[in-house]
């Protein structure tokens, strides 16, 4: 199997199961990139950080990146492809075949079912990438615990000063402002 067919299936698939948006994607877009061997978990983690960090949709940036590692431009497009065509043709098909779909008691019932799902998948994904970031923990298994203390410390600040912000203003501050401090907490403290 050539690997852009690879590349389009895999997304293809990630982007059909997946409901919630990209954060509820991440944790299938690592088990499955990790699977193939696209990318080292360190890798995939920095990915997350840019794909978080660059405007667009994550599921996108994610795609995008994971193809253009393994087969330039060319698997760029055929990745972003694969996650973008299933939510394209399945609201195509909604909004072809159903007017107000939400109308429907059993569309409703669909809907409310997956909202938990799609909230531990998230709340998950940012457990384990927590857990990975800043304390080297891969698994129960290996009992491996490498607390990164630049990493705490960046993490500490950022989350005291968004709490200050919050209740000295009434409102959470920019998430531009808060990956900028992010972004110059990592160049002072990692460069010492």
């Amino acid at each position: 199997m050539s690997i852009l067919f690879k590349l389009f299936i895999t997304f293809f698939e990630i982007g059909l199961f997946t409901f919630g948006g990209g954060y509820a994607m991440i944790s299938l877009v690592m088990e499955k990139t990790l699977a193939n061997g696209w990318l080292t978990e360190a890798e995939l983690l920095n990915m997350i950080a840019v794909a978080e960090s660059t405007p667009g949709p994550i599921a996108v940036n994610m795609a995008t990146f994971v193809g253009s590692t393994q087969a330039g431009i060319l698997g760029s497009a055929f990745a972003t492809l694969g996650v973008v065509l299933p939510s394209f043709i399945i609201i195509l098909l909604i909004s072809a075949v159903m007017k107000n779909f939400l109308k429907y008691e059993g569309v409703k019932a669909f809907l409310t079912g997956v909202r938990p799902c799609v909230v531990s998948l998230i709340l998950g994904t940012g457990v384990t990438l927590c857990l990975s970031t800043l304390f080297s923990f891969k698994s129960i298994a290996e009992k491996s615990f490498s607390p990164d203390v630049k990493g705490i410390i960046i993490f500490a600040v950022v989350l005291a000063s968004s709490l200050v912000y919050k209740k000295l203003r009434g409102k959470k501050p920019s998430p531009i402002l808060v990956i900028a401090i992010s972004a110059v907490l990592g160049m002072v403290l990692y460069s010492l």
